[in-house]
């Protein structure tokens, strides 16, 4: 089953999958002209280019067992919402030192890493379960806000091992209920995932508490986005949107598309101050690893790259290629799909099954411009995808959306280590009950 989001929409799709006691994984990808949390078709609020970068790049999985729920994943590469979610535990250090079990480690790592936190004891199944019951309640959120996009449902085994299953029917009553009280705060408030920035600090000292004040201005930073607090607090993100409505009202507090902290951390264990997929290199020129069976891609990329100051190598045997990434560490890869012995699909999986490479960007290098194959490129845990042939600054853009430019490395390395000691603390003594108070 497969189609786009004008033909038919996300809640019907899912009860579709529900009456049908369905087992497999539903792909969502959206459309870049809309945000997620919207609710108003049609209407576009992209107020800069972050904003509409951010949007071009959403897309989600959710996970079914006979008709219900396992687990929903938004942006399968990244771990920075279960870093978020393990705050409230004091366990978003632990992330750096698990060893992962062999389970969704293509295209639901997160997933994997939540199941060794069970098994080494630093989360209980109920804190377990509280997590994914969150995650699901949020991805199912931006889905019933979606009006445009493209989806595929596959069937086959289901993800294992589970740790809880939800029922769809009261699920989605309750959700769209949430999702029609959304569109109640427009257009002052657009999406979970604008940031909230005091503006008038002396009009909110005449009306708020010092208990209050302080809650505020702990997170309304400019940079945690109303999604990220509402994760640090145990609520959802309507709950936080109509506590902090009546300020934005009067312009007390201004929403903006920031550099938000979850764009800054997507492993959880160390802040990423470049790009989202990114990390924070060594004190080396940045790499870059192309794997291609073609001569000219080869030698085009790396003239390209090394006339920028990357440092660029580039393998056409992929058996080889395998085993040369360890060696060279890149931070990114490029990889060609269709390629003798191991395509780019069967390269990129087996990379995410190690540690070293869950993080990393994997770009695929591909003649093929179709939706499927996109689908494909995201369920095996490809970063982004570049069509064939391509140019100097198609090649040099995505590049740098990842990891930054060459020639600015010195300078951005410096200031992401002058700015980590700057992260977000919370004091969680009364977070909970003061946001309740707002």
């Amino acid at each position: 089953m497969q189609g786009k989001l004008n033909e038919i929409d996300i809640r019907s799709i899912l009860q579709l999958i529900e009456l049908g006691q369905r087992t497999g994984e539903l792909f969502v990808e959206a459309y870049p002209s809309q945000p997620s949390g919207m609710g108003n078709p049609g209407m576009v609020y992209v107020q800069d280019v972050r904003a509409s970068k951010a949007l071009a790049e959403q897309y989600w999985f959710v996970f079914f067992l006979n008709g219900e729920i396992i687990y929903a994943a938004d942006r399968a590469t990244s771990l920075s919402r279960l870093s978020d979610y393990l705050r409230r535990y004091r366990a978003e250090a632990t992330l750096s030192s698990l060893v992962v079990p062999s389970i969704a480690t293509t295209n639901a790592p997160e997933y994997g890493y939540l199941w060794a936190l069970l098994e080494n004891h630093i989360l209980t199944p109920a804190q377990g379960r509280s997590i994914i019951q969150s995650m699901v309640h949020e991805t199912l959120f931006d889905l019933l806000s979606l009006h445009q996009g493209s989806f595929i449902f596959e069937l086959g085994p289901a993800l294992s091992p589970q740790l809880t299953t939800l029922e769809m029917t009261p699920l989605l009553a309750k959700i769209m209920k949430q999702v029609q009280e959304w569109k109640q705060f427009h257009p002052h408030i657009q999406s979970p995932d604008q940031c909230p920035a005091i503006a008038d600090l002396a009009m909110l000292q005449d009306t708020l508490s010092k208990r209050t004040l302080a809650t505020l201005d702990r997170y309304a930073d400019g940079k945690t986005s109303i999604r990220q607090i509402a994760r640090y607090l145990n609520r959802d993100s309507l709950t936080v949107a109509r506590a902090i409505y009546p300020y934005v009202q009067k312009g007390v507090i201004q929403l903006i598309y920031g550099t938000t902290k979850e764009n800054e951390s997507s492993s959880g264990v160390k802040p990423m101050r470049s790009r989202e997929f990114g990390r924070l290199p060594e004190p080396r020129p940045l790499r870059v690893v192309c794997i291609d069976d073609g001569v000219t891609v080869r030698e085009t990329v790396e003239h390209i790259l090394r006339q920028h100051s990357y440092e660029a190598t580039a393998i056409g045997n992929p058996l080889k290629a395998l085993s040369l990434v360890f060696q060279l560490k890149p931070d990114l890869i490029l990889c060609d799909i269709a390629m003798p012995e191991l395509d780019g699909y069967e390269i990129c999986a087996m990379l995410r099954k190690s540690t070293a490479f869950r993080q990393i960007p994997i770009v695929m290098l591909t003649g093929k411009d179709g939706f499927i194959d996109r689908v494909k490129a995201k369920m095996v845990g490809a970063t982004d995808y570049l069509t064939k042939p391509f140019g100097e600054s198609e090649l040099l853009m995505l590049v740098e959306k990842y990891i930054g430019a060459g020639e600015q490395y010195s300078s951005q390395h410096n200031d992401a280590l002058n700015n980590i000691d700057n992260d977000l603390e919370i004091d969680w003594t009364d977070a909970d009950s003061t946001l309740t108070s707002v």
